[in-house]
């Protein structure tokens, strides 16, 4: 991979490993995966809380692209399309939990709460803690833009909704982190 870190640049490089992927090269592919597994398991992490549960995400996600590379027609959006697929595969796991919830009584307060990386440091920490307690739409919304670095425009495509709702979304979950941390006594 080159040194240029433009986003242009990196989009480009996505749509020639799309159509290589398209013409069948299995090197492709391996290509595809390495550039993108740690972002996309970063997101599942991020998005379910537990390694386990992000490790069979991403590996539910890498069938599904190995099944739909060849619809894909602007190889331009691989990005927005990797992640639209990680969210939906998220979202069939959440349905399927709900649907086991409703079958057993659990109460939230039993659940024991996940330790924070030792690595990072405290305000990192209480941030990435803050972030998780958040509501999902909030969660999502600023792990795409902030943690994965999607545009925008991209967080639209993922999520399938339009940019000023993506804009609001997002001021209004700044605002909730905002209003968390500083309960905590960090001041960003």
């Amino acid at each position: 991979m080159t040194k240029n870190s433009s986003p242009e640049f990196h989009a480009l490089e996505d749509e020639l490993i799309v159509v290589r992927c398209q013409l069948g090269e299995r090197s492709a592919f391996d290509e595809l995966i390495q550039r993108w597994h740690v972002p996309v398991r970063q997101y599942a992490r991020r998005m379910t809380g537990d390694d386990v549960a992000a490790d069979d995400t991403v590996q539910e996600v890498w069938l599904r692209v190995l099944r739909g590379i060849s619809r894909l027609r602007e190889g331009v959006k691989l990005r927005a399309w990797l992640f639209g697929i990680a969210r939906n595969v998220l979202m069939d796991r959440l349905r399927q939990q709900y649907a086991l919830l409703l079958k057993e009584e659990v109460d939230i307060e039993d659940m024991a709460a996940e330790d924070s990386p030792p690595y990072l440091e405290k305000e990192m920490t209480t941030m990435l803690c803050e972030l998780t307690r958040l509501p999902m739409i909030e969660n999502e919304i600023l792990t795409l833009f902030y943690l994965q670095e999607l545009s925008l425009g991209d967080v639209a495509l993922v999520l399938g909704i339009p940019l000023g709702t993506v804009k609001s979304r997002l001021f209004r979950a700044r605002q909730m982190l905002r209003h968390e941390m500083e309960l905590k006594g960090i001041n960003r």
